[in-house]
């Protein structure tokens, strides 16, 4: 059983206010140039410096081309048929310096991207380790509220983002702006400013028209993102939750709802490809008049005599190299644009404060025996539905309590507070006279084992979920742990032993072997204080008991509080709070709490006749059923 939680989060306003380019950028770049790390501070400056080379290198392939040409021009001029092998030597030498520029242009970009990608890649690291982290010490209120699907993918987008945004804008977005400066340095100096304002002219207006057809599209792909998150949530969730989809046959229902989502994604996905042909149409036709244009201009020149073929070579070669990365500009706009919304989301979780922090200067928890006090406490979830209503009590050192109580109580919200996953609203919480609101969380969660009603284990095998209790615990002490759990027997019978898988949230085991599993790590992790959270009430009659065995030997000795759903399970306790509406009701022995005749003893009677009424309908199916009697033979 698990009290009242949090309402689910009211839905995220449909268009956030996104940082720009800059402010991203700014925030990125403590993890671009790491300080302690001179190895990659020094990868930036030679990935720069060797794009600027590069670019250099990437300049000289025209000008080989109209050497090259004007060369071959001059070779044959006067010449008829072939031409002396003399003259071919200075075409033949410039072929060669062509081919020198574009292996150098090739291999220097090639180096450049190697060197800044192990930049890029510790970014990702870094940022990635950090928002992991952090999704880890927010509150169990922002995990309520959120799909564990939707996190995930914030995670994988933001990695993503941080590796695409720092690829486009070092090794594809400054290139080409230092590529255009120097194609319109040089179209000014070898011809005049009007072949440079042409070209000017042609590129603002292809980056005009691919912003403007951009804009358009990422619309389309904000939407076709949506319905991907959600058919991806709705998938893990269903999956997640894959027994109770069979035990009500919704798989037609769940294929339904995922279905719906899948929809959307495909009208949005079709979208966005006849979006992408209208925008590399709109690219080709606005660049293919401008190269007319320069075309028309360096003809004009040769006829005038004002330049040579080479120079219409020249010119021509300069745009047709300058097209090739301007034709990944839209690509390139909606990427970083996409980059900068995943960046930010990932940047959003990790500016979200932990609804629980440790206070300044808080101290280790120091526990002498283990005395646990609730003293006042007061708690709502939300204000207008209060939980707990001044709950007060103690739980001396090495001695067990029990809290029951109707659903709803707030039984379980005790062991919310005594972890610390919520702040009590009004009292204190203490452990050997120390406030736990004082200390630091690990010390007090290390202080105290958790056995839950619902365990789930992680996809791992045995071994691993019982070492969880205390990850550098030997060999040996994980045996000892399962075998005072009741778990080692069975263990060593399988035939992978502790190496066995125990499958997604450990569905490979039944419930009460998850149990024992949860049993022997809390053994392991050893801790003074120990909450049991209805530990046996999923479980059958006989189960209960032989897991109700292990727990009274792992609590022996230990404070205990323990909150209970089935009576029979505290009749041992040293004493029994009966919980209702917020407040202790009642406390005192099991004893006492009988012959009071008030709510516990009501609650007693009631499933006492509950368990007999089962054990008649257990008898009744199992005794044998009489032969039906043969039918009796007509007469004649």
């Amino acid at each position: 059983m698990t009290d009242a939680v949090p309402p689910a989060a009211p839905s995220a306003p449909a268009a956030p206010d996104r940082p720009g380019l800059v402010a991203t950028y700014r925030r990125l770049w403590p993890h671009l140039w790491p300080h302690g790390r001179p190895d990659l501070q020094r990868r930036v400056f030679l990935a720069f410096g060797l794009l600027l080379v590069a670019k250099l290198a990437t300049m000289v392939t025209p000008f080989t081309f109209k050497w090259i040409t004007d060369a071959l021009v001059a070779a044959i001029g006067g010449h008829e048929g072939a031409v002396p092998t003399g003259l071919l030597a200075a075409p033949m030498l410039l072929i060669a310096l062509y081919g020198l520029s574009r292996v150098a242009m090739s291999a220097l970009t090639q180096v450049r991207d190697g060197l800044f990608a192990k930049v890029a890649m510790h970014a990702v690291r870094r940022l990635a380790l950090q928002t992991f982290a952090h999704m880890h010490r927010l509150s169990l209120r922002f995990h309520l509220e959120r799909k564990t699907g939707g996190l995930t993918r914030v995670l994988e987008r933001g990695r993503a983002g941080i590796e695409e945004l720092s690829r486009l804008m070092v090794l594809t977005l400054v290139p080409t702006i230092v590529e255009f400066v120097l194609v319109l340095g040089v179209l000014a100096y070898e011809f005049d400013w009007l072949y440079a304002g042409v070209a000017f002219l042609t590129v603002a207006a292809y980056l005009g028209f691919t912003y403007k057809a951009t804009e358009w599209r990422i619309a389309i792909r904000r939407r076709m993102n949506a319905s991907d998150t959600d058919a991806n949530t709705k998938a893990v969730d269903s999956l997640l939750n894959y027994e109770t989809v069979k035990y009500f046959g919704a798989e037609g229902r769940e294929t339904a709802r995922y279905d719906a989502s899948m929809a959307k994604y495909e009208k949005a996905s079709t979208q966005t490809y006849v979006s992408l042909a209208v925008l590399n149409a709109g690219q080709a036709v606005i660049f293919t008049i401008g190269m007319t244009v320069i075309m028309w201009l360096a003809a004009r020149d040769i006829l005038a005599g004002r330049t040579t073929i080479g120079g219409f070579v020249l010119a021509n070669t300069m745009l047709v190299q300058l097209s090739m990365p301007l034709n990944f500009m839209g690509m390139i706009y909606r990427e970083i644009k996409q980059a900068l919304i995943d960046i930010d989301d990932m940047f959003r979780i990790l500016g979200q404060n932990p609804e629980i922090a440790d206070r300044p200067g808080a101290e280790p928890l120091r526990v002498a025996g283990g005395t646990v006090r609730f003293e006042d406490v007061r708690f709502a979830y939300t204000p207008e539905r209060p939980i707990l209503r001044g709950v007060a009590f103690e739980i001396p050192a090495g001695h067990t309590v029990a809290v029951v109580g109707p659903s709803g109580a707030g039984k379980s919200t005790l062991s919310r507070l005594l972890f610390r996953f919520y702040e009590p609203s009004a009292g204190r919480i203490t452990i050997d006279g120390q406030d736990i609101a004082g200390v630091t969380q690990g010390s007090l969660r290390a202080a105290i084992g958790m056995v839950p009603q619902d365990t789930v284990l992680f996809n791992d095998t045995i071994g691993y979920n019982i070492r969880y209790g205390r990850a550098d615990a030997s060999e040996a002490e994980v045996r000892e742990a399962a075998r005072l759990a009741q778990i080692d027997g069975f263990v060593s019978g399988l035939p992978e032993g502790y190496d066995t898988p125990v499958g997604e949230r450990g569905l490979k085991l039944s419930g009460g072997e998850k149990q024992r599993v949860a049993i022997a790590r809390t053994i392991l992790k050893g801790p003074p204080i120990l909450v049991l959270d209805e530990a046996t009430s999923a479980l059958d009659s006989f189960t209960e008991a032989q897991i109700q065995g292990a727990l009274d030997r792992v609590s022996r000795g230990r404070t205990t509080l323990v909150i209970a759903h089935r009576l029979s399970t505290v009749v041992n306790a040293d004493a029994i709070l009966v919980l209702d509406r917020g407040v202790i009701a009642e406390r005192g022995t099991h004893a006492e709490l009988l012959a009071r005749g008030g709510l516990y003893a009501a609650l007693w009677a009631r499933q006492r006749e509950a368990d007999a009424a089962r054990a008649v309908l257990a008898r009744e199916a199992d005794a044998p059923r009489p032969a039906p009697a043969e039918p009796a033979l007509p007469a004649g």
